[in-house]
């Protein structure tokens, strides 16, 4: 049997279509939709395509918040997790009391949840969804859940719509045809969407359908894929959403291998934050706006390291095992990570700033602040190096840079002895001058210069010197695991 023909947007040979349709079809396959928001908009493609009351027991847009609160109870934020939790439990405790009894020997019950902040007519918000489905994966199983948060990136409304409906209608058709498959089963969500209209930022997965499945790595899957350019994680090693978890805070932010996280990282970013806190405290002038003035007291410090995917694939590939490895070990080293795809200063700068990150701390060592003034990096850019500081600065971003020493005559450099090409001077100095380049103090009897790639090699050489280059939590932890060991180069 072929799909109803159809007009306007939803045409037979539509994919998503197809899929809805084959949903339709399948007798035992049987639930409820749930929808507030933007509206009905996974649910209509069933009804479109025709065949919905062999799917749909019910549909249900509770919009008004007084209605919804009457439904699922009360909560902070209607466009939340917990709103979603709400939705599935009275959802499906609703149709496993009213149907199981009737035909619970033949069917998957399902409920799909979404809960959408999309545009405005005013404009201006934010637009996103939290998005659910609880089935179960065979006849009489127990129940196993699929979480989503999307950022909608269309820039209408009825975009956004036509988006989220699509981005339903595969994850429903890929939780009952690819939920042994986590992985694969992510990377058909956006099927016939595109990573241009939305971007997944969180998941997770629970239930028997997903017994075993690590939420860490499934997170890290979707940076890989490209669905999202970067992932948070808690200092437990739990996946957070970014938007959420640093939205209104202070950032301090060091970038790195961190193949093993050493005792010189965590130095670097205990002598920023000092510093940050007080330069956060107020802006500079050149970042001052009008909202600066009446502005509360700063946000609360997160204090974040980054691991770029590239830095991931320095072994070749990104291995779970050694991803897993770093998280562990920056978890031992109390500190939050981001995993990223992204390479420039200013998109890392860019990203935090859509999260409503009040102001941005990077710690970087002056190799790195050398390598930044190198103008190769920006050749893609119409403006050129110009065009990336200045994208980098109107974030509210400010650079705090750890001395190094000359490898040919041992002399300490700084950020303010540090020099560039000569016709990068005046741009250097200007930085400099307005507070957006800071040298971090360090005594020179003090100052350490070893990177986490000389660690690494003695840990795999036996030499054990690497004890005191890194935290004692950390040294258990890689002792205990055995980490970077079993990877040795021969």
């Amino acid at each position: 049997m072929q799909p109803l023909a159809m007009s306007g947007p939803m045409q037979a040979v539509d994919p998503t279509a197809q899929r809805a349709f084959a949903i339709n079809l399948d007798d035992s396959i049987y639930g409820n939709f749930a929808e507030i928001g933007a509206g009905q908009e996974v649910a209509r493609w069933f009804f479109a395509v025709g065949g919905a009351a062999g799917t749909v027991a019910k549909s249900i847009s509770a919009y008004d918040m007084t209605v919804s609160d009457a439904i699922y109870g009360k909560t902070p934020r209607y466009v939340s997790r917990e709103r979603i939790e709400q939705m599935l439990d009275h959802e499906y405790g609703l149709l496993h009391e009213r149907l199981d009894s009737v035909r619970g020997d033949r069917t998957r019950f399902f409920v799909f949840a979404d809960t959408a902040a999309a545009r405005s007519f005013k404009g201006g918000n934010e637009c996103h969804v939290w998005m659910g489905l609880r089935f179960q994966h065979a006849v009489r199983s127990q129940t196993s859940d699929i979480l989503l948060h999307v950022r909608m990136l269309d820039a209408t409304n009825a975009l956004q719509q036509d988006a989220v409906g699509r981005l339903g209608v595969n994850l429903i058709h890929a939780a009952f045809h690819r939920w042994q498959e986590p992985r694969a089963l992510i990377e058909t969500l956006l099927d016939n969407i595109g990573r241009e209209r939305l971007e997944i930022d969180w998941i997770h997965m629970r239930g028997p359908a997903f017994g075993g499945i690590d939420n860490r790595l499934l997170s890290l899957h979707l940076v890989r894929i490209g669905f999202t350019p970067a992932l948070l994680f808690d200092v437990d090693g739990t996946p957070l959403l970014a938007s959420d978890s640093i939205r209104r805070t202070r950032v301090l932010i060091e970038r790195g291998r961190f193949a093993p996280v050493t005792k010189l990282n965590l130095e670097m970013m205990d002598r920023a934050r000092a510093i940050f806190a007080a330069d956060t405290a107020q802006p500079t002038a050149l970042q001052r706006s009008p909202a600066a003035a009446t502005a509360g007291p700063p946000g609360e410090i997160r204090e974040i390291m980054e691991i770029t995917m590239n830095n991931l694939r320095d072994r070749g590939t990104a291995e779970d095992a050694d991803f897993l490895a770093r998280v562990d070990l920056l978890s031992a080293a109390g500190k939050m990570v981001l995993v990223t795809d992204i390479g420039a200063f200013h998109s890392l700068g860019k990203y935090l700033a859509d999260r409503h990150v009040e102001r941005t701390g990077l710690v970087l060592g002056v190799p790195l602040l050398r390598e930044l003034f190198n103008e190769s990096h920006y050749q893609h850019l119409d403006g050129g190096i110009l065009e990336a500081f200045g994208r980098l600065f109107t974030h509210r971003v400010r650079l705090y840079v750890h001395p190094t020493r000359d490898m040919l005559d041992g002399k300490v450099i700084t950020a303010d002895t540090m020099t560039v090409a000569p016709h990068l001077t005046h741009l250097l100095e200007h930085l400099r001058v307005n507070g957006l380049i800071r040298s971090l103090p360090c005594e020179e009897s003090a100052l350490r210069t070893y990177s986490s790639e000389e660690v690494r090699s003695r840990i795999c050489s036996g030499d054990p010197s690497w004890r005191e280059l890194v935290a004692p939590a950390v040294a258990e932890h890689i002792e205990r695991n055995g980490y970077f060991g079993a990877r040795c180069p021969t």
